[in-house]
């Protein structure tokens, strides 16, 4: 599926019109299970195009506080092997090694890293901006045909783990973000109850 040609900058953008297919995506989205994903994954051309859909992103400054790591197959096994030694050594339970299942199951995963440093605007917008990444590559995968699994596990946030991934002292991970098919559809979970979490004012 081929994008629309890249508006030259400076160029008016179309104006938003009611979406019934968009309004259906976002009324049932739901996260995959990451060890439930399979082929057929995204072609390098579908990656480029998530790529770039996941960048069109709220970014107050223009600062691009985000880059993209895209993990293959053969990699997140290395990386899944050395990271089950490691929970070992460091005495981590069972789980941390069972739930690296998850890292190496999906066809094709990319790894959003938060760059986010001290600017002209605030660190924890520029986090919430790597977050906004990943939500459009789960939308754009959706677009795309396929499912996908937003997480994040203990490897994310210990620091011997995150120097295997490269990456850089004050960076965060924001998310894995797992990419796929899956053989059944997967069933709703419980959503909150919007009332008792709005407030609304005059």
């Amino acid at each position: 599926m081929a994008l629309p040609p890249s508006a030259a900058l400076g160029t008016p953008l179309p104006l938003p019109t009611r979406s019934p297919d968009m309004l259906h995506r976002l009324a049932t989205r739901r996260s995959a299970p990451a060890q439930a994903l399979m082929d057929p994954g995204p072609s390098d051309g579908d990656i480029d195009t998530l790529l770039t859909l996941a960048a069109r992103t709220p970014d107050h400054g223009k600062l691009f506080p985000w880059r993209f790591v895209v993990l293959g197959r053969q990699t997140r096994a290395d990386l899944a092997e050395r990271l089950a030694v490691m929970a070992v050594e460091q005495g981590l339970p069972g789980k941390a090694t069972a739930v690296l299942a998850k890292l190496t199951a999906a066809p094709t995963t990319v790894l959003v890293i938060s760059t986010a440093a001290p600017a002209s605007k605030p660190v924890w917008e520029q986090e919430l901006s790597a977050g906004a990444v990943c939500m459009n590559l789960e939308h754009a995968a959706d677009a795309l045909g396929f499912s996908s699994s937003w997480i994040t596990d203990w490897y994310s946030y210990d620091p011997d783990a995150l120097a295997l991934f490269g990456v850089r002292e004050g960076e965060k991970v924001a998310g894995f973000v797992h990419i796929g098919t899956v053989a059944e559809p997967p069933l709703e979970r419980e959503r909150p109850d919007v009332s008792a979490l709005t407030t609304t004012l005059p």
